[in-house]
């Protein structure tokens, strides 16, 4: 835990990212920066894998050719195209492009096409446009799916690495709500323009 960083346990495998050198300090110079520099602190999207472990639950749907999530933060959605057809190259997405295959009962899925503009987490791990992921989504039980990250990046990271936790069903809510960061923030810092039909008083 750090200010500003909830507590938890560790999620890397064999606990340390191997960072080259340079970007170990650029690592320590995004931490210390984290409060604006935090890409998430504007508001914008968060990425993958960051999306897949935030505090905000999401719904998954499933279909021939697509597995689908949607996210309680900001209504972000994924699309994991599982029928076949490759990545378009040349596009890059703050999101990365998704494309799955089944092996047995686990989901695989490579996402490519990454921008470098998200982060990891609020600690400053951070990564270039050339991330490549495999996720492994196996289910557990009926309540709980394993996700496993490979992460690959050869300009930021000396090898690849790997992160894993449970991912649990909620079972208290019958629907995703909706947290709309960029309205939050506005009213957090008072930046929204104040309209005569709502309740707000003059100023």
């Amino acid at each position: 835990a750090r200010h500003g960083i909830p507590a938890g346990g560790a999620v890397v495998e064999g606990g340390a990212i191997p960072y080259q050198d340079w970007a170990a300090e650029k690592r320590d110079q995004n931490y210390a920066m984290r409060a604006t520099a935090d890409p998430l602190a504007s508001c914008y999207l968060p990425g993958v894998p960051r999306i897949m472990y935030m505090e905000f639950p999401f719904h998954i749907f499933q279909t021939r050719d697509h597995v689908a999530m949607t996210f309680e933060w900001s209504q972000v959605f994924r699309l994991i195209y599982t029928n076949g057809r490759p990545a378009h190259d040349g596009i890059e997405f703050w999101m990365g492009d998704s494309r799955g295959r089944w092996e047995g009962d686990t989901l695989v899925v490579d996402v490519t096409n990454h921008n470098d503009k998200t982060w990891f987490d609020m600690a400053g791990n951070f990564h270039s446009e050339a991330l490549r992921l495999v996720e492994r989504y196996t289910m557990l039980d009926a309540d709980t799916i394993r996700y496993e990250v490979t992460i690959e990046d050869p300009k930021v990271f000396s090898r690849p690495w790997k992160i894993s936790m449970p991912l649990h069903r909620v079972k208290d809510v019958n629907r995703v709500l909706e947290y709309q960061c960029q309205a939050e923030l506005e009213e957090a810092n008072g930046a929204f323009e104040r309209d005569p039909l709502t309740w707000y008083p003059k100023p």
